[in-house]
């Protein structure tokens, strides 16, 4: 294992279109627990990697948007910082406070960085799920030739190192993953810590919205991206706090409530629900 954790954290790892952001979500929201998502994190990490001089996330940035997506897809993979952002994971993680329990989900997350122990499993689409999970994306060539790779090259690893994997196959629905999942961690979510109130479970939504908002304000920072924070609009968790809640509402990003994201700073309620006690 690549560093050490000194505290329970689900990990949730697997290929894109496996569905792990979703199961992550759902089971977050339910018990209370504070969900990290590693896309939402990275551009951070990219800039982190910049200031560090890792020469492939340099030139990722100094590339046009042809020349990037043109690469061969060995150089696609390091470009993508697959390897090295499982330890700005770890470092993410480090940070936050002690409690409640985080789960935390993404493609960088490996069995040599996280581990194989009880606290993660591997999501793995079959090739038939993954075929039309990509397909339904509409991805140009580029970006389908790495997200080819990271299945590859995240199949191989949870293989070789005995990962517990579960395989989505499409016959169930995600509710049925989210509960083997769920069924899987059963033990540490008893164990907790959780939040309990619905104002904690309301600031953890907050959490994880607001982190969904720097992802994009990074990234139409950068030079070469197209859009803006104005004109893109995404699904943000209700912040109610109730655990049976899954609502969402849609909003630009601009339009997302400013900080500070504490108590004085008023929840986002989807129509008909009421704030956090």
């Amino acid at each position: 294992m690549d560093g050490k954790l000194h505290r329970d954290i689900l990990w949730i790892g697997g290929p894109p279109g496996a569905g792990k952001t979703t199961v992550a979500r759902l089971i977050a929201r339910r018990h209370g627990l504070r969900w990290y998502n590693a896309d939402a994190h990275t551009w951070e990490h990219r800039d982190r990697a910049i200031a560090a001089g890792h020469p492939e996330a340099i030139r990722w940035e100094a590339l046009s948007r042809e020349e990037r997506w043109s690469a061969p897809a060995a150089e696609l993979l390091a470009m993508s910082l697959h390897h090295e952002r499982g330890r700005m994971i770890l470092d993410d993680l480090r940070a936050l406070p002690a409690a409640p329990l985080i789960i935390a989900e993404g493609t960088p997350i490996t069995p040599p960085v996280v581990g194989t122990g009880g606290h993660a499993v591997w999501l793995l689409p079959s090739a038939e799920v993954q075929r039309t999970r990509l397909a339904e994306r509409d991805l140009p060539p580029g970006p389908l030739t790495l997200y080819r790779s990271l299945v590859g090259e995240i199949g191989a690893r949870v293989t070789e190192y005995g990962a517990r994997k579960l395989v989505v196959d499409g016959h169930g629905s995600v509710a049925e993953t989210a509960a083997a999942v769920e069924k899987l961690f059963a033990e540490t979510l008893t164990r907790g810590p959780v939040a309990t109130t619905a104002a904690e479970r309301g600031r953890l939504s907050r959490y994880a919205n607001r982190a969904t908002v720097r992802q994009y304000e990074a990234f139409f920072a950068r030079p070469w991206s197209h859009g803006d924070t104005r004109t893109t609009v995404l699904a943000f968790a209700c912040e109610c706090g109730q655990p049976e809640c899954e609502a969402d509402i849609e909003l630009t990003v601009a339009d997302f409530p400013p900080p500070p994201d504490d108590m004085r700073s008023p929840p986002l309620l989807a129509p008909g629900h009421r704030p956090s006690d």
